[in-house]
C-alpha cells in the first residue's frame, strides 16, 4: 500500500518491515485485525493495519461492512510503544537501540512527566547517540546534580 499523508509518502513495498502482529482471527471475520510496524527510508516509522469491518480499519456504509486498510503515522516513540506491546523483545532491543542493563547497576521505574521540547530533544539525542532515553535521562540527571562519574 502506498499513501501521502502531509507531504510524506508511505509505501509499505518500499519500506523495512519491522514486525507485525494478528489477532488470531481468521482473515475473512469480521473482527479481524492485523497491523504491521514499518520504517521508511527516511527514518519514518508508520503503521500498515487492514481488517474486516468491525474492526478500527473496517468501513461501513449502511448496513454493509467491508475489510479495509489504513497507514498511520507514527512517532519514535509511538512506534516504540506499539513494538513493545506487540512484538518480542529481542526486536524492540534491537530496533530501537536499547541496551542490555548489564551490571549498570539496579533500575527504578518513575513516572515522570517532560516538556514536548524535552521529549523532542530526548528523541533527537537517541537517534543520534543510539542511547536509550533511560540512560540519556541518567546521564542527565546526573550531569546537573554535579554526579557525572
Amino acid at each position: 500500500m502506498k499513501k501521502v499523508l502531509s507531504g510524506s509518502v508511505y509505501d509499505t513495498e518500499r519500506a523495512r518491515m519491522i514486525g507485525e502482529w494478528e489477532n488470531g482471527l481468521l482473515p475473512n471475520d469480521f473482527d479481524y485485525v492485523r497491523e504491521a510496524l514499518h520504517c521508511s527510508k527516511s527514518g519514518k516509522y508508520f503503521l500498515h493495519g487492514e481488517g474486516g469491518a468491525n474492526s478500527r480499519y473496517g468501513e461501513w456504509n449502511g448496513n454493509s461492512g467491508s475489510y479495509s486498510e489504513r497507514i498511520i503515522p507514527m512517532s519514535a516513540s509511538e512506534a516504540q510503544i506499539w513494538a513493545e506491546k506487540n512484538l518480542d523483545g529481542d526486536t524492540v532491543q534491537r530496533e530501537f537501540k536499547i541496551p542490555d542493563d548489564g551490571d549498570d547497576g539496579e533500575l527504578e521505574a518513575i513516572y515522570l512527566r517532560i516538556t514536548r521540547e524535552a521529549r523532542i530533544l530526548l528523541d533527537k539525542e537517541r537517534a543520534e547517540t543510539g542511547m536509550s532515553i533511560s540512560a540519556l535521562a541518567d546521564k542527565a540527571i546526573k550531569k546537573a546534580l554535579g554526579k557525572e562519574e
